[in-house]
């Protein structure tokens, strides 16, 4: 049986020039990046260029990019570190409430902390408006927090005139957007867009599992969220994995290269496959916006289909997809985002999928996902 994985939403296979570097540094550049001797400097070496390439693909400097173990550490990081050092010059937050767990949670401990937390709504579409934005902001704002692209549905958030909003506001916040599902396939320029914090994360773009980066103004002062040694400028303790950092430096590189290619590719097969169940006669509808999404991620409500045997009965035609956020998939409550675009009782909360291209798909393999759709929807539907 063919598997066919159509989940890299949650992880992507590495890319395999990823797996070669990242064997060949674990064999031959094994030197801790603090140490003064040769072995030592090697890592450093290693690790200042991967800082440039990291820091050129989002329009920043070197000395901004504070290399972190993933998104969820430099999510926490930009909200804990934020919220805490700042706290004296007020306690309110703001966020949306379709933000990853790495967002949410964090602010929800905020608030146990004595913060006051706004949770701006999304419309029917996951798109949050920027004029909320503008409506939330207070003298006590100290930090407004929205994702680039939303992980679930993959709607796409305007978020250079969110920046320009914050901007222009007689507020101090700091702007933080997590861009972990965004980064690599969206054009992100740090500077235009006024982003004060940038998370991404290695292995949503082919590389390896275990790193990624937060991006911090350089006109910012966080203090470090890892306490020990004095690495990453001081600004994040704990030896740095050279290995890992060198592979996530390699999938950028490539995925850099091949960034109009592969947006190009995803939307062929998102049209593909709606194109093949409209012509099927399949009742569905797309979750999501229709002109502002990620290009890799499609939401679809098969009316009248429960999502969990629909899962289940792909799984065993050998074909991964998913029906949320992979960190709660193994949760029984439904999807927070989904309940926000349409509310708790809407049909498409336990009826919808999320299908996730990236590195490996190709159009015999969306062709072979419809057919079992069809024959699928067709059988739970008798």
């Amino acid at each position: 049986m063919e598997k066919i994985y159509l989940d890299h939403a949650a992880t992507s296979p590495v890319h395999p020039e990823v797996v070669e570097i990242v064997y060949e540094m674990m064999q031959n550049h094994y030197g801790n990046a603090s140490s003064i001797h040769n072995f030592g400097r090697d890592s450093r070496r290693i690790l200042d260029n991967a800082r440039l390439v990291f820091a050129a693909s989002i329009g920043a400097k070197p000395s901004e990019i504070v290399i972190t173990s993933g998104g969820t550490e430099s999510d926490n990081t930009a909200v804990f570190e934020t919220a805490l050092s700042r706290m004296t010059e007020g306690k309110h937050v703001i966020t949306s409430t379709i933000e990853h767990h790495a967002v949410l949670r964090p602010m929800e401990k905020l608030e146990s902390l004595g913060f006051e937390v706004t949770y701006l709504p999304v419309n029917s579409f996951g798109l949050v408006d920027p004029e909320q934005v503008r409506a939330a902001l207070r003298p006590d704002t100290i930090l407004v927090s929205i994702m680039y692209g939303n992980n679930e549905v993959g709607s796409l958030m305007d978020i250079k005139a969110i920046g320009e909003i914050i901007q222009e506001s007689e507020t101090t916040a700091y702007f933080h957007t997590d861009a972990v599902q965004a980064y690599g396939l969206e054009t992100i320029d740090v500077k235009s867009s006024h982003i004060d914090l940038l998370s991404t994360s290695s292995h949503k773009i082919n590389g390896p599992k275990g790193t990624g980066f937060l991006y911090i103004n350089e006109k910012i002062n966080l203090p470090s969220f890892m306490l020990g040694g004095e690495q990453e400028m001081k600004r994040r303790a704990g030896t740095e994995n050279i290995p890992a950092i060198s592979g996530f430096q390699k999938a950028v590189e490539i995925v850099q290269n091949e960034k109009e290619q592969r947006k190009e590719s995803y939307l062929g097969f998102r049209n593909q496959l709606l194109e093949r169940l409209k012509k099927a006669d399949i009742a569905f509808e797309v979750n999501g916006s229709s002109e502002q999404h990620l290009a890799h991620i499609l939401n679809i409500w098969f009316t009248g289909v429960s999502s969990e045997q629909l899962l289940m009965l792909l799984d065993l035609a050998g074909i991964a997809v998913s029906a949320g956020s992979a960190c709660t998939a193994g949760n029984i409550d439904p999807s927070h985002v989904l309940m926000a675009m349409f509310g708790s009782d809407d049909p498409k909360i336990s009826e919808s999928i999320r299908i996730s291209f990236g590195l490996g798909t190709t159009s015999q393999s969306i062709d072979h996902l419809a057919d079992e759709l069809i024959k699928i929807i067709a059988k739970l539907k008798k």
